[in-house]
C-alpha cells in the first residue's frame, strides 16, 4: 500500500470525524524491518516510528537520528524495568506504562536523568488474563498515582481483543481519558485505525502496509 496511501486514509478519516487536520500521528512500526526500508520511509519525509524492543531500537535509531535529527521513536512494546533507563535515554514516548513497579522505576530514573519521555498508560480494556495493562476499574487510581510521582502521562493506550469489536474498546478508553483530563489516545492499527480516529485516536500504528511484509530472520 505505502506511506502516501495510509496518510491519505488518515486524512479522510480525520475529515469524516470532523477533527482538526494533523491531529493524528502515524507511528510507522519499523520493528523487524530491514534498515533500507526504514531509510526509504525517512527519505519520504516521515518522522515518527514505533519500535517494540529497546534492544532493536538501540541498534537502529542512534545512527538514523544523526542523519535525521527530527526523527522520533516511540516504544510500543512491553518494557522491562531493567531496560527502562536505556529506553528513557533513547525514545521520545513510551506507550506501555502498565504497572506500578514500572511507574516507580520511571519516576526514579526521571529524577536521575532530569528528563522523561511522554508516557501512555496501557489499559487492558478487554480484561484479558494474558495481556498486560491496568484494568479499567483501576485506571483512575493509577493515573493519580503516576501524577503523584510527577510522571508526564499524556494519554492512554489499548490493544482490543482480536475477537471483539474494537469500537467498544476505543469508546471505553476515550471515556477513561476524558474523565482524567488526558488528551492522548494511542489506539488503532492497520485493520481498524479509521474507527479509532472516529473515537478520538491521536496516535495510530501501521507497519507492513507501509514497509511491506516483515522479513523473517534466516
Amino acid at each position: 500500500m505505502g506511506l502516501k496511501e495510509i496518510n491519505d486514509r488518515i486524512a479522510k478519516a480525520v475529515a469524516e470525524a470532523g477533527r482538526v487536520p494533523g491531529s493524528v500521528k502515524l507511528l510507522a512500526v519499523s520493528k523487524v524491518q530491514p534498515l533500507e526500508r526504514v531509510e526509504a520511509v525517512l527519505e519520504q519525509g516521515h518522522r515518527v516510528f514505533g519500535e517494540n524492543r529497546v534492544q532493536e531500537a538501540a541498534g537502529k535509531w542512534p545512527d538514523f537520528q544523526k542523519r535525521f535529527p527530527d526523527a522520533q521513536v516511540h516504544l510500543i512494546g512491553p518494557l522491562q524495568t531493567n531496560k527502562a533507563r536505556q529506553a528513557m535515554e533513547l525514545v521520545q514516548a513510551i506507550h506501555a506504562l502498565d504497572r506500578p513497579k514500572l511507574a516507580q522505576t520511571l519516576a526514579r530514573l526521571a529524577q536521575d536523568l532530569g528528563q522523561c519521555p511522554d508516557l501512555f498508560i496501557q489499559v487492558n480494556t478487554g480484561e484479558e488474563q494474558q495481556k498486560a495493562g491496568i484494568l479499567p476499574a483501576d485506571a483512575d487510581e493509577f493515573v493519580a498515582q503516576c501524577r503523584a510521582l510527577d510522571l508526564p502521562v499524556v494519554g492512554l493506550m489499548c490493544l482490543p481483543p482480536v475477537e471483539e469489536t474494537p469500537a467498544l474498546h476505543f469508546s471505553l478508553l476515550a471515556k477513561i481519558a476524558a474523565r482524567n483530563g488526558l488528551t492522548g489516545l494511542s489506539m488503532g492499527m492497520s485493520g481498524d485505525f479509521e474507527q479509532a480516529i472516529a473515537f478520538g485516536a491521536t496516535h495510530i500504528r501501521v507497519g507492513s502496509a507501509i514497509f511491506g511484509e516483515r522479513v523473517k530472520p534466516a
